[in-house]
């Protein structure tokens, strides 16, 4: 696959038979323990946009990381579970040998022009041209964006005395540059690290269980927002015996609101 984009490189799968394709996982989106979160839902969401089945257009995606998807190749099954006159739901599975890693659902649907707006409006901050790009982490995943942080960044100090709150806003974009489209900004919506280490500032085991993102723009909105960046926002919500969730919020740079994500992420302490 020389020449493409790591991005593309990364969510490629080649059809084996109906509703089955087979992926890898990518070196260049590695985490600390395996592949990156928000590659492998970008994979499910590139499963059911490659088959030829689909119906419209991304709406919503839940993806459950049932297990801990190991280095090397895995098979994508896609199946439509119901198809109606505009709207159609997917369930999707990652597998590894005879085992189920994730399980996913996606919505998609034939969208038509009506009545739009939002509530949730763009923060009032810097434009990216104005905010110093922050150094490149460790795991390789994070080499992949070009990540400029407004507020909330990892702690730099491990010291258990964490912040009042887990707010994170941070303008991002492919690195490189890639125009925007549904499986990279399902991506970009796991961009965030865990809020319980705002919170705590101790470096807590972690691991996403779930993650749903809403993508409220169309595929045109997409192409038009092309490689600019996004701003990209996430608090936490609520942090209980072992598990804690957030809601997050993405913004091109016109102030578009492009979708809305929720995660639940499992802590050890």
């Amino acid at each position: 696959m020389s020449g493409l984009h790591p991005f593309d490189a990364a969510i490629a799968l080649q059809p084996l038979r109906e509703g089955e394709a087979q992926g890898h996982t990518s070196p260049a989106y590695a985490n600390f323990i395996g592949p990156y979160g928000g590659i492998t839902a970008a994979q499910a969401v590139r499963a059911v946009l490659r088959d030829p089945r689909l119906l419209g257009e991304t709406i919503a995606l839940t993806v459950n990381y049932a297990a801990a998807l190991a280095d090397g190749p895995f098979i994508a099954r896609t199946r439509p579970a119901r198809t109606n006159r505009s709207t159609q739901h997917w369930i999707v599975e990652l597998m590894q040998g005879e085992d189920t890693v994730v399980t996913a659902t996606v919505m998609t649907a034939a969208r038509r022009e009506t009545w739009s707006g939002h509530e949730a409006g763009m923060p009032d901050v810097p434009r990216p041209a104005d905010v110093p790009r922050t150094p490149r982490q460790g795991v390789a995943w994070l080499n992949r964006y070009d990540m400029r942080f407004l507020t909330g960044f990892v702690p730099r100090k491990w010291e258990g005395q964490g912040d009042a709150e887990s707010l994170t806003r941070l303008w991002l974009r492919d690195e490189p540059l890639r125009p925007l489209d549904f499986a990279a900004l399902t991506a970009m919506a796991d961009t965030f690290f865990p809020r319980i280490w705002l919170r705590r500032a101790k470096q807590t085991p972690v691991g996403t269980v779930t993650m749903t993102v809403y993508f409220h723009a169309d595929g045109a909105q997409l192409a038009a927002t092309g490689t600019q960046y996004l701003l990209a926002q996430a608090r936490g919500q609520g942090f209980r015996n072992g598990y804690f969730d957030h809601a997050g919020q993405l913004w091109n740079e016109q102030g578009d609101l492009l979708a809305t994500t929720h995660q639940v992420v499992y802590f050890k302490e």
